[in-house]
């Protein structure tokens, strides 16, 4: 499972407050601790006004790069502040996120295009976020069309199919399982990714919604998510479940998680 540390999200309100009172400490803090649970992004979103994003974003990520050499997902809704962030970033990451809205790709695909950059791709358009499968792989086939022309490979690309909330849902996650096994079908190489939280808005206990959703997920071919990695439970999850699926030779990688204090430990 390809991880991306959440954590230094503006949007959490104690992250809010270390950006606004400019508290260098804490975000490393952040930095650290994801990194030592083992991610392979670091998410960067400054959750800020316009006009301060971009040299905020830069705040952060130049905190994050002296204490981490883990590879930063600049994460924003504004393709151009991405297009500007890419340049504080000492290597190749991660864009968070580009989708069929507006000219997000037309901005984004062109400067990743020659690069190592991955992208996390939205199946929604200007119509919103497709309510059912046959949309969001209508959605899909004209994104794959987009990185075809710009000579972007399918491993590159990490697909969010849009988890909404369970508690809204009708059909639970099972239009959501469609879309990731055919994209998977399509595409053996290509990432599905997703915020694992998003699934259990609004419902009690949601650790145990979160974690039966990543297991069902996986099960589908979901192999990139968006996660708190210093939640031990979820964490676990995530091991035992590779494992399971035979992606885990002898359960090499269960066995030493736990024996890094990944998961088991509190």
């Amino acid at each position: 499972m390809i991880l991306i540390g959440e954590k230094i999200n503006g949007a959490i309100p104690s992250v809010a407050k270390a950006i606004a009172a400019k508290d260098a400490d804490f975000i490393r803090n952040l930095a650290k601790v994801q990194s030592e649970a083992g991610v392979d992004f670091l998410d960067v979103c400054a959750s800020v006004d316009n006009d301060i994003e971009l040299e905020t974003l830069k705040w952060l990520i130049d905190l994050v790069q002296e204490v981490s050499d883990i590879p930063i997902a600049i994460d924003s809704p504004n393709a151009n502040v991405i297009a500007e962030a890419i340049k504080f970033c000492n290597k190749p990451g991660l864009i968070n996120s580009v989708s069929m809205e507006g000219d997000k790709v037309e901005v984004i695909f062109p400067i990743i295009a020659d690069t190592k950059w991955e992208c996390v791709a939205l199946l929604c358009d200007d119509t919103g976020i497709p309510q059912d499968t046959e949309k969001r792989l209508e959605v899909f086939g004209t994104l794959m069309a987009k990185a075809k022309q710009y000579n972007i490979a399918p491993s590159r690309l990490h697909i969010d199919p849009l988890v909404q909330m369970l508690c809204t849902s009708e059909d639970g996650i099972l239009a959501i399982m469609e879309v990731i096994k055919e994209i998977k079908a399509q595409y053996p190489k290509i990432h599905i990714t997703g915020g694992a939280s998003n699934i259990s808005f609004n419902l009690p206990i949601r650790r145990l919604v979160n974690q039966a959703f990543i297991v069902l997920a996986m099960g589908a071919g979901m192999d990139s998510a968006i996660v708190d990695p210093t939640k031990q439970d979820l964490m676990g999850m995530i091991f035992a479940t590779e494992a399971l699926l035979g992606q885990d030779e002898y359960c090499m990688e269960y066995i030493g998680a736990y024996r890094e204090g990944k998961f088991g430990q509190k």
